[in-house]
């Protein structure tokens, strides 16, 4: 499995709004992020449809996170994204086994599986809050 350079743009710009700890206009997100503006507003708008960031419009307006980076995973970032992380494409619920034979499941689809559960359960578990300086 790799991830997409959109979900790792997408873990930067959280990141960015989780360091402001306020409101950012897209250009300064895209600056502070090294993503070009329009990059950085379709990703923004990937992540307020999934409810991990919230926009403002108007010439006040901007984006922050609608959760404490406590509450955001990288896991839901990758997965608002690059939607459900597979590390095979045997795990999609349209892929047809050839492997199959009468088994309701091979024996690679369970060990894919049991590893994939384990890395979405890894990236599930690493908040934002873990990549900020701590507070004084």
């Amino acid at each position: 499995m790799r991830i997409t350079h959109e979900a790792d743009y997408a873990i930067r710009v959280t990141y960015c709004l989780a360091l402001a700890g306020e409101k950012q206009c897209a250009k300064d997100i895209s600056e502070a992020t090294g993503v070009t503006l329009r990059f950085a507003l379709k990703i923004l708008r990937k992540l307020t449809q999934s409810g991990i960031t919230k926009s403002y419009k108007g010439v006040a307006g901007g984006y922050e996170l609608n959760h404490s980076p406590s509450e955001i995973s990288l896991g839901a970032i990758i997965e608002c994204i690059d939607g459900p992380i597979a590390i095979n494409h045997c795990l999609a619920n349209e892929f047809q086994c050839t492997h199959m034979g009468t088994q309701k499941e091979c024996d690679f689809h369970r060990v894919f599986s049991e590893i994939n559960r384990s890395l979405r359960d890894q990236l599930c578990s690493i908040t934002m809050d873990r990549f900020l300086p701590p507070q004084k």
